[in-house]
């Protein structure tokens, strides 16, 4: 049986984990970022197919993640001064132009009012986010990076407590008893995702708090093991209810990382465990080094399995795979020219990768922390 297709991914690097290694990288990808700014602005990248004078503000490509990052690995940027020109950016040519969705987490303004918050910038404008929480509870995504349950993390993060109880409420509602699914109508298709990025996982995860971890872990259980694909001790999710076999994968989004990042105190032991194998076996990811379909993101699955089984065995695989992440990250810069400025698919998504494999700590970026 498929469980993850080899062409997708590449042998590991014989490099054993270094921690000066790793600060050092943090550090000239913090410098890196620093230097490239302009305007509140960094130049796009070849392989997120954007030109190095197409302007993206929000967080998953654009300005707001690179912010936000740099303030987490302590960087001396001026981020207030940078975020502000960001909003202003926005609010006159949104993200994916006449497609913008403004209340939106990972692509709207729902993202950079967050970081605006998390700043300490002027910006920052509960009332406006409010608004924006509000106005998304019923986006007909019903997944994490349009719909409510990113702006549900997002009025979370930012203490608007009702909101989020308010968008919980009819999320939980939208939860199908047959299914066990939520039914994303997406990009012109109505499909049924599984992973974080765009479906089930992401949707449970912003439930926490709202419906009891026992009722959680149930009905993740009875949906995750019937659609469990298993081989030889091993096992992965195709990323939608029916996706053809061909297009499974191993990533963060979309595959077993992302579930077990996001699920993984929630799953059986049998699957957690075996889903964990089965990203180690797969080894990194062609695609780069990233967050979002990259090493970093598939490495943040064994920093949980080190959580919650306390096996030292996955925080060594983790900090293998970061060593990996290192060596993609200055290959794909000689490539480029330049760094890649992007939270999700870019450098700073594995600056923090790195720095939660030091501090041996599993919390993803925006998704169980800002």
């Amino acid at each position: 049986m498929l469980l993850w297709r080899a062409d997708e991914h590449e042998e590991l690097t014989d490099r054993e984990w270094d921690e000066r290694r790793a600060r050092d990288a943090i550090e000239a990808i913090v410098s890196d970022a620093q230097s490239a700014a302009e305007g509140g602005f960094w130049p796009g990248h070849p392989r997120d197919d954007i030109l190095d004078d197409e302007r993206f503000w929000s967080l998953y490509l654009g300005s707001a993640g690179i912010i936000w990052a740099l303030r987490k690995l302590g960087a001396s940027f001026d981020g207030v001064a940078a975020l502000d020109t960001a909003i202003d950016h926005y609010r006159v040519e949104p993200d994916c132009g006449a497609d913008a969705h403004a209340p939106s987490l990972w692509m709207g303004e729902t993202g950079l009012l967050v970081v605006a918050d998390k700043i300490g910038s002027p910006a920052a404008n509960r009332e406006r986010l409010r608004d924006l929480v509000l106005r998304n509870r019923e986006h007909p995504t019903w997944e994490l990076m349009w719909g409510s349950p990113g702006t549900m993390l997002a009025a979370r993060t930012c203490g608007l407590e009702a909101e989020w109880a308010d968008s919980a409420r009819v999320l939980w509602s939208r939860w199908d008893n047959a299914s066990d699914l939520w039914t994303q109508d997406m990009y012109g298709t109505v499909r049924q995702y599984l992973g974080p990025a765009h479906g089930f996982a992401g949707n449970v995860h912003a439930l926490r708090g709202y419906v009891a971890d026992d009722v959680l872990r149930e009905r993740v259980t009875r949906l995750l093991e019937r659609t469990a694909r298993r081989a030889d001790g091993l096992v992965n999710w195709l990323p939608t209810l029916h996706e053809p076999v061909a297009k499974i994968r191993v990533q963060w989004c979309h595959g077993a990382p992302g579930i077990i990042s996001t699920l993984g105190d929630l799953l059986p032991e049998s699957l957690l465990l075996r889903g964990g194998e089965l990203v180690w076996r797969a080894g990194p990811l062609r695609k780069g080094p990233g967050l979002c379909h990259g090493t970093a993101g598939n490495g943040f699955a064994f920093l949980k399995l080190h959580e919650l089984t306390g096996d030292e065995r996955w925080l060594g695989r983790a900090r293998r795979f970061a060593m990996h992440a290192i060596e993609q990250v200055e290959q794909q810069r000689i490539e480029a020219g330049r760094g890649r400025f992007t939270l999700l698919t870019g450098d700073v998504g594995v600056a923090l990768y790195l720095q939660a494999c030091l501090d041996a700590r599993a919390e993803f970026p925006t998704i169980d922390s800002f």
